[in-house]
């Protein structure tokens, strides 16, 4: 086992209670951030519990790298623990850790790797170079009219010839992000136009004129495959599938199941085992190519005929890596924390064990608490948290910084997350009842102005019956 460490939690809310008791459990010490609006946030309420006052630091920003840093300092951290979101993928902030005049560790892959795997176009190049199936589309910026041309007449013949009606083409600016830049063609004759378009937008907006052409993709399913990997890169086990097909409007993930089908209890239209087998293999076959030394995700796309598409490399822990924790056992070891495998990981210990010691048990399904409105485009809304209870069973984990006691105010300058719900099932269908039973049992009633209070309790019951189905 490593040294013991003082590990600055960069982060908040759930995710940064559970490096905590991961910390912990490690024989770690912590420091725990805060902004004023996290006030009576439960993670600073757990971080005084576990560590004591000394272990809490308030800060303006949670995205102030140099903030963060002076804290790292001040507390005489060793190593940092970016959480999900903010800076867990920016390489910028990941190679800063460790080259600083007082280095740190940082938990998650090696900064390079953050790097070379957030680039889409490269990790499109990588997985083509392996035989790794990719969205059919170009792997490189395409500046030349003729030659984006060409790849869009190929595109729609490839979904004439998989009876797809209404083929549709995506024309993306390559310098790009967050939707900036996308046009949808459905129209041949049109393709050229909206090419130009694109261009011409790329060159104003990023100073490049490159174009992506991929095929649009309808009525897909979106799967994980989850990876862990020894630091250096010589050792990858997996820990099975996810299936996060259920989105709100914005494409934000609202339920994930563990593992991505359930081909014993519900029937497909392909053979769901291969497609599992598959998309494990090659995201195994990448994390080994790359030297992939931490946790991670390969997030793939499948077709209603069963055709596995590698959409991208997520080079940090994700929210529902509790669900293939909990479907996870390693040895004689029942429940497998992944954020406590990262950290010992990220901190130079081996992994201790391969492939062959890795079993998998049951359906586990994630359920994301949140205060939204799903009928109104799933507006988020402000307000304050009365009550909020539910009833504890061995079956069923809960990961909130709700406070137990007292009111919430439910910080809008964040997303309004307000839980994580773990439910773990013999099969599908008793992990489907268990999920609705805990729905129908919740207790979660609020305050606030306009629309008045708003949950996404009754949209994640009425999407339960549905679940793994194509």
């Amino acid at each position: 086992m490593s040294n013991r460490h003082k590990i600055l939690i960069a982060n908040r809310g759930e995710i940064a209670m559970r490096i905590m008791c991961a910390c912990r459990e490690l024989g770690h010490d912590f420091v725990c951030l805060y902004t004023p609006e996290d006030k009576y946030s439960g993670h600073v309420e757990l971080a005084r519990e576990l560590g004591g006052e000394q272990s809490v630091y308030k800060i303006s920003n949670y995205l102030d790298a140099n903030e963060i840093f002076s804290v790292a300092d001040q507390a005489n951290a060793t190593a940092i623990h970016p959480g999900y979101g903010f800076f867990a993928e920016d390489f910028r902030f990941a190679r800063r850790v460790v080259r600083r005049d007082r280095p740190m560790i940082f938990i998650g892959p090696s900064w390079w790797i953050i790097r070379d795997l957030g680039d889409k176009i490269n990790t499109k190049r990588i997985a083509r170079s392996l035989g790794v199936p990719t969205i059919p589309g170009s792997d490189r910026p395409i500046y030349d009219e003729m030659e984006a041309e060409s790849i869009a007449t190929h595109l729609f013949e490839f979904q004439r010839a998989q009876d797809i009606r209404g083929g549709m083409v995506l024309v993306k600016a390559s310098a790009g992000g967050g939707g900036m830049g996308i046009e949808e063609v459905q129209d041949p004759d049109q393709f050229r136009s909206v090419f130009r378009r694109v261009r011409n937008y790329a060159k104003r907006n990023f100073n490049d004129e490159g174009v992506l052409i991929e095929q649009r993709i309808f009525d897909f399913n979106h799967l994980e495959v989850q990876i862990v990997s020894e630091h250096g890169g010589k050792r990858h086990v997996h820990f099975g599938t996810r299936n996060c097909s259920v989105q709100s409007t914005g494409k934000q993930k609202r339920i994930e199941v563990a593992p991505g089908f359930a081909p014993a209890e519900v029937p497909y239209a392909f053979d769901a085992d291969r497609v599992l087998d598959e998309i494990t293999r090659h995201s195994l076959a990448m994390a080994e190519e790359v030297g992939y030394d931490n946790v991670g995700t390969w997030e793939w796309i499948v077709t209603p005929r069963g055709e596995p598409f590698l959409m991208e490399v997520n080079t940090r822990i994700q929210v529902e890596n509790g669900i293939s924790a909990a479907i996870s056992r390693v040895g004689e070891q029942e429940h497998v924390d992944l954020v406590r495998e990262q950290i010992r990981l990220g901190l130079g210990d081996t992994l201790g064990y391969d492939q062959s010691d890795v079993r998998f048990s049951g359906i586990s399904i994630e359920y994301r608490l949140v205060a939204e409105a799903p009928e109104r485009d799933f507006a988020p809304c402000s307000g304050r948290i009365l009550r909020f209870q539910w009833q504890e069973a061995p079956w069923l984990k809960m990961y909130t910084q709700v406070p137990k006691n007292g009111a919430y105010e439910i910080p809008m300058e964040y997303d309004p997350n307000l839980a994580l719900v773990i439910i773990w099932g013999e099969n599908l269908q008793q992990a489907r009842e268990r999920g609705v039973a805990f729905l129908d049992s919740l207790i979660l009633e609020g305050e606030a102005s306009g629309h008045g209070f708003s949950s996404n309790v009754a949209f994640l019951k009425a999407r339960t019956q549905g679940l793994l189905e194509f």
